[in-house]
């Protein structure tokens, strides 16, 4: 079973630099807001959230002065028509801001937003946080090398990001995970080994159960699962590399346990290389924007000396690979571990046609 593994301690916010900010915008992430992060921050009072079960959720729902609050809507209709649509003012007055809430738990503070339809009812949710480097470089990888999209936009100090839907992962381990099938479980098995792997290769950290969710999609006479992360403030940050896979956690203990029972060595192996490959295509598919950012992140300071350091040595360790021990900063490392796996693709690949 897994040990338990410790973050070293709370991860700085590293401001936006220019070279990013022109990256940003170019790929249209960049845009004026209406509202910013700080402006949400004062509010009048709050009150607590509990869920279904009477249990603090670690968020409060807080409220703002009547003149304040009527701009505050207002402002965050905007946003939401920014992020969704097409960042017109004709759908305002079809919407209504029904709750403001603020997380007191983890990094990033976020404010989460829930914007209804006042002619159907419909709802969805988005955040404002405060922006941050790391997440901002974690967001970009994910839309590249991830089989997801992400949507989010930046404004100087201020990130808005779109909610993604799923299970929490600690609930669905808890209370769904024990109901699945047999068929299920070794599907769920298959998806946390490619979700580990994939964490590792692009250098996302702190996937522990609470920072990532299950999506069901029903096929046919089953349900399949994915696993989809949430959080990526931990982005390129850590020096352990442990930090990096999941399966290190102890809030993913039961995931180990179930991949042990469900899945051979063999299968394992396979699925690894499965996760290699795609990942290797995306690189391949997002060549130039991949490269524009990564330039990014060798130019700039996400992380400390001693991580750096430390994760350089622990990776060339696992590959054997000297590229990691020349490497200065977290986007050469990150460069020279997308690298090492497209590499390895692609001499896989042409040994085929020999």
């Amino acid at each position: 079973m897994s040990q338990d593994l410790k973050i070293s301690k709370k991860k700085p916010t590293y401001s936006i630099s220019e070279k990013l900010d022109a990256y940003l915008s170019n790929y249209n992430r960049n845009i004026d807001l209406p509202i910013f992060y700080s402006d949400l921050l004062r509010f009048q009072g709050s009150v607590v959230v509990y869920d279904k079960n009477d249990e603090d959720t670690l968020w409060v729902r807080v409220y703002y002065n009547d003149f304040e609050r009527e701009e505050i809507d207002r402002s965050l209709k905007q946003v939401y028509s920014s992020l969704i649509s097409d960042g017109g003012t004709s759908i305002l007055k079809y919407l209504s801001v029904d709750a403001i809430d603020f997380c007191t738990f983890g990094n990033s503070k976020p404010f989460r937003i829930k914007v209804r339809n006042i002619l159907n009812d419909n709802f969805t949710h988005f955040y404002v946080k405060s922006a941050d480097a790391s997440r901002v470089y974690g967001l970009e990888l994910e839309q590249m090398l991830s089989p997801y999209q992400i949507n989010f936009l930046v404004c100087k100090d201020t990130l808005i990001e779109e909610h993604i839907t799923g299970i929490p992962g600690d609930e669905f381990i808890k209370t769904m995970l024990p109901e699945c099938s047999s068929a299920e479980k070794s599907q769920i098995a298959k998806e946390f080994v490619k979700f580990n792997e994939r964490c590792l290769i692009r250098l996302l950290g702190d996937m522990r159960s609470y920072n990532y969710v299950f999506v069901p999609t029903h096929d046919f006479d089953h349900v399949n699962f994915k696993i989809r992360a949430i959080d990526f403030d931990q982005q390129s940050f850590e020096g352990n590399l442990k930090i990096y896979r999941p399966q290190f956690f102890k809030e993913n203990n039961k995931m180990v346990a179930l991949v042990r029972e469900k899945i051979q060595n063999e299968s394992i192996d396979q699925y690894k290389i499965e996760e290699r490959s795609i990942v290797a295509k995306r690189m391949i598919s997002y060549h130039s924007r991949l490269n524009k950012l990564l330039d990014c992140m060798e130019a700039d300071v996400i992380s400390t000396p001693a991580h750096i350091e430390r994760l350089k040595e622990d990776i060339y360790n696992y590959t054997m690979d000297l590229n990691f021990r020349k490497s200065k900063n977290m986007g050469e490392i990150l460069k020279n571990a997308l690298d090492f796996v497209k590499r390895n693709y692609e001499d896989v690949s042409l040994k085929r046609f020999q």
